[in-house]
């Protein structure tokens, strides 16, 4: 059995963030003094309130205000310090990294100063240097303090030190998380949390673009550990936290890494929870969709499609394509002109709208805009698929109807007649 190795027979030997100013022994209680310093509790109590002391011990300047506050970061990292020297004594193996004195004395002025900006660009290019500073960064407790600066946006969210501390803590937690091979069950889920999730989402409607990149990318993270989104978007904010991701889907021009994050986030959410297409419905997804798809490019337009099929799996998201001016003449034009994928997204799109939506206007909108035309060439396929047979049962439907319409091509008719009578 390893005990844990007595503070006192540490001598000196442990960082100087760790000793208390006055007696420069290792510090058990840290608590912050107006000043912004950090001593041991018992002495710093012994200096004000038995000695009956004005100043600062370290800096002699005068105190005013004898409020006493625990920094519970830097007693979070002695802690973390005193089981890695246990560990050390035990298994005789380094655990730390070369920037581990750094680190720690970054990590500890983070709770005792609003000035964190400067600390937190420091720890960002640190953090980025590899797997052996990520892991000593991780076991001192860094990534709850990252955390904590980023909830402190929901306390703080107009003063402008908070939001800027907020946007570079989400640098380094995006530096952090790019460097993980697996997802870190701990760092998922403490940015699980109600306060993490919400300080995200405002990040994602406020700041800057690269701040909401990071933001995006975060939340893909928490999408792909199954972070269930039920709660978080029918209960709190999912309105908004929609109309954000649209607006980055919308215009590129803030970000392009965040545009292109923001569509793959969309179809992880949808994908994978019914209960949120209504709400991004509700958000105008299904109208903004629409009018991005002409002018978009090939994978943009195969993940827009299918977005546009989840959606259309709703009778309000349906309804929405039905209704808007170029929703018909939209789809259309992408059927047999992008990729197969896209095509056989844009006819379960075309089958459920002629499934559930079929009025007249609709049915020769499909006939004026060229699908028809293009469903009927698909019939020309050898092979049986499914694609094939969504189409077969859109003829046996509507193509009756079709072939009534004076704008039906009189080429095509003996086609619509055979196959009909095939069918």
């Amino acid at each position: 059995m390893c005990l844990q190795p007595d503070p006192s027979s540490m001598a000196m030997d442990f960082p100087v963030d760790f000793r208390c100013p006055i007696s420069m022994e290792l510090m058990q209680d840290p608590v912050t003094i107006s000043t912004g310093v950090t001593y041991e509790r018992k002495n710093i109590e012994k200096w004000l309130f038995s000695y009956n002391k004005k100043t600062c011990p370290t800096t002699m300047q005068r105190i005013n205000c004898f409020d006493i506050t625990p920094n519970h970061t830097l007693k979070r990292l002695i802690l973390a310090w005193q089981n890695e020297e246990a560990a050390r004594s035990c298994e005789s193996r380094p655990v730390r990294s070369l920037k581990h004195d750094e680190l720690v004395s970054l990590l500890a002025t983070m709770e005792s100063t609003p000035f964190k900006v400067n600390s937190l660009k420091k720890l960002r290019a640190i953090v980025g240097l590899g797997h052996e500073v990520k892991d000593d960064f991780m076991r001192c407790g860094g990534v709850e303090v990252l955390v904590q600066i980023i909830a402190q946006i929901l306390i703080e969210s107009f003063d402008f030190l908070a939001f800027t501390a907020c946007e570079e803590a989400l640098g380094v937690l995006h530096q952090y998380l790019s460097l993980s091979e697996e997802d870190d069950e701990k760092t998922i889920q403490l940015l699980s949390k109600p306060e993490s999730i919400k300080s995200l989402a405002i990040m994602l409607q406020r700041g800057s673009g690269e701040a909401r990149f990071y933001a995006v990318t975060i939340f893909q993270k928490l999408a792909q550990a199954d972070y269930n989104w039920k709660k978080f978007v029918i209960q709190d904010q999912g309105f908004e936290f929609f109309r954000s991701l649209l607006e980055l889907v919308s215009d590129d021009q803030i970000c392009t890494k965040a545009s292109a994050s923001a569509l793959e986030l969309l179809i992880e959410i949808l994908g994978s929870s019914k209960t949120s297409r209504l709400k991004a419905i509700e958000a105008g997804a299904v109208c903004i969709l629409i009018e991005l798809l002409p002018d978009s490019n090939r994978s943009k337009c195969e993940k827009m499609l299918l977005l546009l099929k989840f959606l259309c799996e709703c009778a309000e998201g349906r309804l929405a394509l039905v209704e808007h001016g170029l929703g018909i003449a939209a789809i259309s034009k992408k059927l047999l002109h992008v990729s197969s994928a896209a095509t056989k997204i844009t006819v379960k799109i075309l089958w459920l709208i002629c499934s559930y939506h079929p009025s007249e206007r609709v049915l020769e909108e499909l006939l004026i805009f060229g699908s028809v035309k293009k469903l009927l060439a698909l019939l020309h396929i050898d092979n049986r698929s499914s694609t094939k047979e969504k189409v077969v049962k859109i003829f046996k439907l509507h193509g009756n109807s079709w072939r009534q319409n004076p704008c039906f091509p009189c080429e095509l008719k003996d086609h619509l007649g055979l196959m009909n009578g095939s069918c």
